[in-house]
């Protein structure tokens, strides 16, 4: 039995085998006190060793880190702390672990754990943000299972730039200083292994709304990458995302849809993950405390978390957020360090400003300018804004970012040619415009920040086992 389900037993004497990693050894000469734990819980399990049933040569080898096997009885517990544990008959050692082993218990700070990424499992924060982000996964499946919409495997490997932003890494057979070039003195891409120039992919969106055209209701959930130089608390390499695409859907529902799915998933997580939300919001308020009072945060983690699950979010255009934060007094004192003006893209301190001084809540943003939002998104009639929507969250900003799509045919081409792409190479694209288009809407949610905003925790790095960024691609 795992440790999870052990915790849950009626003691009664029965025989059980333990197996799991030392967490913490202490006692006497007479008697050990030995926390194990297995990942299945962020709960340790007590076992007792008393002198005279376990040799003291394998004791010596229970230390901190070590992988064990202990067989022996399931009692109440003696002392506080636990409702059970294991008075042990036999321990057997499967991996010592010396006093070098890193994760002593005691504080490490995150840029340590960073360092030591293939060890920071063992930890009882990163045990508890990966059971969490395996919840919010399994809750992302089961909510679009439930309904109706169908899972849609969309290419890593691709030759289009769905956000049109070219920061894309380069897919390649070629040796390094061998490509083949050409009469131009290019890189011939016809020579290369897919004929053509391709990348790892930015986004399945534009994959996913053919599927949308025949499936209806399709999202994607994979891997999508992004060469961008950013070295913030908020940005990966390589990151996961989640992309509904739904036909005959226009921008009120695909708002709709947003709103219940993100409440669906972080009320999955309140109601499975209470444990482990609980030791994060416990290590959270220990960190408040050393920030001066201004900086603290007005709501703990579960307060948040139910902020967002209970309030209804504000829904408002760009245009009527301009006005208020124009209006503001932030903006009056010239407290952002980014003007605010018509056009801009919105900043995440103005994004914040909105949702935790202004309206308290959640907020979905709609109709922004055209010149800042990707070609796909559809005109309004006014001929400056598209029917875009962003939702933006407390402590974290944009957190979700879609749009109804533009299914007019000769529209999307105009627009394409404006933001210099070829329509030669999106042909495909464009053609489900040209057959039996549909009203159709979409959005992205990168997985991430929605652990980061589940979890607390301040890096993003933080949130994903392995994390890529610029200069780091060590384990």
């Amino acid at each position: 039995m795992q440790i999870k389900e052990l915790l849950e037993q009626k003691p009664e004497g029965q025989q059980v085998t333990i197996k799991g990693w030392v967490r913490t050894k202490r006692g006497q000469a007479t008697i050990a006190f030995i926390n194990i734990n297995d990942g299945s819980t962020i709960n340790n399990i007590q076992a007792v060793a008393e002198e005279g049933k376990i040799d003291q040569e394998i004791l010596k080898k229970v230390t901190t880190g070590a992988c064990v096997a202990i067989k022996g009885a399931l009692v109440a517990s003696a002392g506080s702390g636990q409702a059970v544990e294991v008075i042990a008959d036999s321990i057997e050692i499967y991996g010592t672990a010396d006093e070098t082993f890193p994760m002593q218990p005691k504080k490490h700070s995150m840029e340590f754990l960073r360092e030591k990424a293939h060890l920071r499992f063992r930890t009882n924060t990163f045990g508890a943000i990966f059971r969490i982000r395996h919840a919010l996964a399994f809750a992302v499946h089961k909510y679009y299972n439930d309904n109706g919409f169908f899972y849609l495997h969309t290419p890593i490997i691709t030759a289009s730039d769905a956000e049109g932003a070219g920061e894309m890494f380069r897919v390649s057979t070629f040796e390094p200083n061998k490509a083949p070039k050409n009469e131009a003195g290019e890189v011939d891409f016809s020579q290369d292994f897919f004929g053509r120039e391709t990348s790892l992919t930015v986004s399945g969106q534009l994959e996913g709304e053919l599927g949308a055209m025949a499936l209806s209701k399709i999202y994607t959930f994979g891997p999508t990458f992004r060469a961008e130089n950013s070295n913030t608390t908020r940005h990966l390499a390589e990151f996961w995302m989640i992309e509904p695409e739904v036909a005959f859907y226009e921008l009120e529902d695909n708002m709709n849809l947003a709103e219940d799915f993100v409440k669906y998933v972080i009320n999955y997580a309140l109601e499975n993950c209470v444990d482990d939300l609980n030791f994060l919001e416990k290590r959270l308020l220990e960190e408040e405390k050393s920030k001066p009072q201004n900086e603290r945060s007005e709501l703990s983690l579960l307060e948040k978390l139910r902020f967002v699950v209970e309030n209804s979010f504000e829904r408002l255009t760009y245009t009527e957020a301009i006005d208020i934060l124009l209006k503001s007094k932030a903006n009056q004192k010239k407290q952002f360090q980014f003007p605010v003006k018509w056009g801009i893209d919105l900043q995440s301190e103005h994004e914040r400003y909105l949702v935790e001084k202004h309206f308290k809540k959640p907020v979905i943003l709609t109709n922004y300018p055209k010149e800042i939002k990707a070609f796909y998104m559809k005109q309004d009639e006014d001929g400056k804004t598209v029917r875009a929507m962003d939702v933006l969250f407390p402590g974290i900003g944009e957190i979700i970012g879609g749009s109804q799509r533009e299914d007019d045919y000769e529209k999307l081409v105009t627009r394409v040619k404006e933001v210099g792409i070829d329509p030669e190479n999106i042909w495909w694209y464009l053609d489900t415009r040209k057959f039996g288009s549909a009203p159709h809407a979409g959005f992205g949610l990168g997985f991430e920040r929605l652990v980061l905003f589940v979890t607390g925790m301040g890096n993003i790095r933080d949130v994903i086992p392995f994390p890529r960024t610029p200069k780091n691609a060590e384990f």
